[in-house]
């Protein structure tokens, strides 16, 4: 959570000082410097996961070398599950601020015409970057472990895709929809590189334990 902190502390910095430095009348501009502090924002926040990636690194390295048995007490892809779940809950977090204050008012949603759904398609929109920055956490570190330099190419894309696909708002369809599509298709791909398949996704849906997990007593 604060390595995503610091990332949206520089990407707004910088976004800031472009906005403070242009003419604030010329309207295709400031939407120019809107798109390029969003893609900026994006590039920036994977640029932090890879080094929370790093540091997380040397940590392990470093309770394997005070470890006992040479083996260290938790895995990357636990750790890379949580790095992705702070991103989001923190991202999450900034977005329900956003909403709160723009529900402080004044006004009505939706009194000149516009859609009366902003506050519930926000809050869609705020869960799934919250599951896709859990997923793309699990991605991501698992392409830095394979040196599978494409794994870490596809989550900056879909992360740009995403971000970019809330400029058709307040044509909530096509945000919302492509958002959605992808975070279903990253689900699917991060349970099957943590593991997962689909017998254990059925037993554990039925109640059943899974093949894979230790019996009683044993």
């Amino acid at each position: 959570a604060f390595f995503w902190l610091v990332s949206l502390l520089l990407s707004s910095l910088v976004w800031f000082i472009a906005v403070k430095a242009s003419d604030p009348g010329d309207e295709p501009l400031q939407k120019g410097l809107l798109i390029f502090g969003v893609l900026f924002s994006v590039l920036l926040q994977e640029a932090f996961r890879f080094l929370y990636y790093k540091l997380l690194r040397k940590a392990i390295e470093g309770l394997v070398a005070l470890s006992e048995d040479g083996c260290s007490p938790i895995s990357i892809q636990q750790m890379a599950y949580v790095a992705g779940l702070g991103f989001g809950l923190m991202s999450g977090a900034f977005s329900m601020i956003n909403l709160l204050s723009d529900a402080l008012g004044p006004g009505t949603v939706g009194i000149h015409g516009d859609s009366e759904l902003y506050f519930l398609t926000s809050a869609f929109m705020t869960m799934a970057m919250i599951f896709l920055h859990t997923f793309w956490g699990i991605l991501f570190f698992h392409g830095c472990e394979t040196q599978r330099w494409w794994e870490m190419a596809v989550v900056i894309l879909t992360h740009l895709i995403v971000s970019g696909s809330t400029f058709w708002n307040p044509l909530y369809v096509g945000s919302l929809v492509p958002s959605y599509l992808l975070m279903f298709a990253t689900a699917a791909w991060a349970y099957v590189l943590s593991g997962g398949c689909t017998q254990n996704l059925l037993r554990s849906l039925r109640g059943q334990q899974s093949e894979t997990s230790p019996q009683p007593g044993s």
